[in-house]
């Protein structure tokens, strides 16, 4: 289950993956897939199984089918390393696709750029669509709405007792939306919303909200 948004009069899906959908651009947003994880602690000896690199292929595959974008936005950190067989299942990948590709470059983003233009795939630094500036890195800007990544969002919610379960979620502020990791082998940072904070918690493949305020 979705939840679809209004920010600046504008619509965006919020979809269990961790990726949103804006309606008004046709794009899909995706934060922190971290491609070659999985194959970069393998080599070094880490028991991590294959299928969880698979996955986020899966999962890339089911929002292409549901939306049919005609752009798709990747929000830094699409590689965790350097050129490993990820690399190569991406660019297969690519070729198969319809959509425009965008990638907003991360921190872990070393593969040369001009790997990424050969495939078609544009690297900016942050991008202007709109009243909206989307990064990596989530910042402050005192006109533009910020869409981002980089800190992997996660929620602590609190049950009977001294029960707590942590949560992937979506996080946001006045001027800020940061993105969950969509990849699946990626960790979380607990973050503590304030009561104007509005959070949308991944749960059992659905999105919840969970803010106090609503």
């Amino acid at each position: 289950m979705t939840q679809t948004i209004t920010i600046r009069e504008k619509h965006f899906t919020l979809h269990p993956s961790g990726a949103i959908y804006w309606h008004e651009e046709n794009m899909l947003l995706i934060a922190d897939v971290h491609f070659g994880k999985v194959a970069h602690f393998r080599k070094h000896g880490a028991a991590v199984p294959q299928k969880a690199s698979e996955e986020n292929f899966r999962k890339l595959n089911v929002l292409v089918d549901t939306y049919q974008p005609g752009t798709i936005c990747f929000l830094g950190d699409l590689f965790h390393s350097t050129l490993n067989n990820s690399w190569k299942d991406f660019t297969q990948w690519v070729k198969f696709q319809k959509s425009e590709f965008i990638l907003i470059s991360g921190n872990h983003d070393i593969i040369p750029k001009y790997l990424f233009e050969e495939l078609g795939v544009i690297v900016y630094d942050e991008l202007l669509r709109s009243d909206f500036l989307l990064t990596h890195h989530p910042i402050e800007d005192e006109k533009l709405f910020n869409l981002s990544g980089h800190i992997h969002p996660g929620v602590r919610l609190q049950g009977v007792g001294r029960q707590y379960i942590k949560l992937p979620c979506f996080f946001k502020t006045e001027k800020q939306m940061i993105l969950p990791a969509f990849g699946n082998f990626t960790g979380k940072y607990i973050l503590t919303p304030t009561s104007t904070n509005e959070v949308f918690a991944i749960a059992d493949d659905e999105v919840i909200c969970v803010s106090t305020n609503s």
